[in-house]
Parts: C-alpha cells; sequence; structure tokens
C-alpha cells in the first residue's frame, strides 16, 4: 500500500485548525520519532526510512515500527509504507540496533490529528509543530493502492483548498533533514 501524501507549510494555523475541528475531533499527541540507518547510511541515500514511534496521548501510549519504501512519486514523495505496532518499544530498538541499525536522529513531533472521510477516502489530516523547527505544517494522506495515486493526490490537493492550502505552500521538505539541519 502507498501512503498518499502532501506535506504544507501553514501561515494561518488558527484558521486551518477551526475548520479541521469542524471536520472531526482532535486528537492531540505527542510522537518521539527514532530513524535508524545502516552504518553506510544507505537506507537515507536511497529514500527509505526505518522508525520506531512512540506515541503519548489521551488514550495512552504505544509504539509503532514502520518501513517507507524509496517515494513512487516524486512530487509528492509518496511512499509504499508498512507499519506495526510493538508492544515493548525498548526490545524493538534493540533488535534494531542489534541487527547492525544505527539510530541517526530522534526527535519529537507535536501532532493534531484529525481522522474524516473526504471524496469517498478516510483521510488523516494532522498538523504538526516540531520544537526545533520554526513553523506548524499540515500532512494529508490517504492509503491506496500504486494505481490510484495519482486520484489520491488529486483529492488531497482538493481538502488542502478546501483548508485554503495552496500549491505554493506545499513542501517536500523532511523533518528529519530540518531537524539535523537545526543541530548543526
Amino acid at each position: 500500500m502507498i501512503e498518499a501524501e502532501l506535506k504544507a507549510r501553514v501561515h494561518a494555523p488558527e484558521q486551518v485548525m477551526r475548520q479541521l475541528d469542524n471536520r472531526a475531533v482532535a486528537r492531540a499527541e505527542v510522537y518521539r520519532d527514532t530513524y535508524y540507518d545502516r552504518p553506510d547510511g544507505s537506507l537515507e541515500k536511497s529514500g527509505e526510512e526505518l522508525r520506531v514511534r512512540t506515541v503519548h496521548g489521551a488514550d495512552g501510549t504505544r509504539t509503532v515500527l514502520t518501513y517507507k519504501g524509496a517515494a513512487v512519486d516524486e512530487e509528492s514523495g509518496s511512499k509504499p509504507e508498512h507499519e506495526t505496532q510493538v508492544e515493548d518499544a525498548t526490545a524493538a530498538h534493540a533488535i534494531l540496533r542489534g541487527l547492525g541499525h544505527e539510530s541517526f536522529i530522534a526527535f519529537e513531533k507535536r501532532c493534531r490529528n484529525y481522522t474524516f472521510e473526504a471524496r469517498g477516502r478516510q483521510m488523516l489530516a494532522t498538523l504538526v509543530r516540531v520544537p526545533e523547527i520554526d513553523g506548524t505544517f499540515l500532512e494529508v494522506e490517504t492509503i491506496v493502492d500504486e494505481g490510484d495515486l495519482a486520484a489520491a493526490l488529486s483529492d488531497i490537493r482538493g481538502v488542502l483548498e478546501e483548508l485554503g492550502i495552496g500549491p505554493q505552500d506545499l513542501t517536500r521538505e523532511t523533518y528529519t533533514g530540518a531537524v539535523a539541519a537545526q543541530r548543526r
């Protein structure tokens, strides 16, 4: 399955938040993400991602292990994604290190998640603040088969437009890259 996703910088976060609040109930969550790579950096070089994410929210804490393949759409950066919940975060980190992977960056994301249906699709919109990066971001995504990617991205663009987010606001900037640049 492909995570069809577009990310944008938000210039009026309160306005976008109010509009999303009218669509769905928000879930405020804090993500603690640790990204892993091989010692030679080959995952990052090929556009792949290997991540352990621990999510803290009102409903408790959960941890997920995620692998994202290389982008299948250059413009959006949409990638195949495989994710599973893990019972023990400490064990997940130990397994990845035991397999020879190294943690190359870890950071926190403060998220406000909205799940809703739009254009016949289940969508997830996430307002994101990363304390180490200036600004607020909005990610809108849906999970699709690769053959449906173009149509899904068109639907996501429509949702973004309804929220006042135009093509000029879209970004391919990664949180890992932006956090690493701030730490240099």
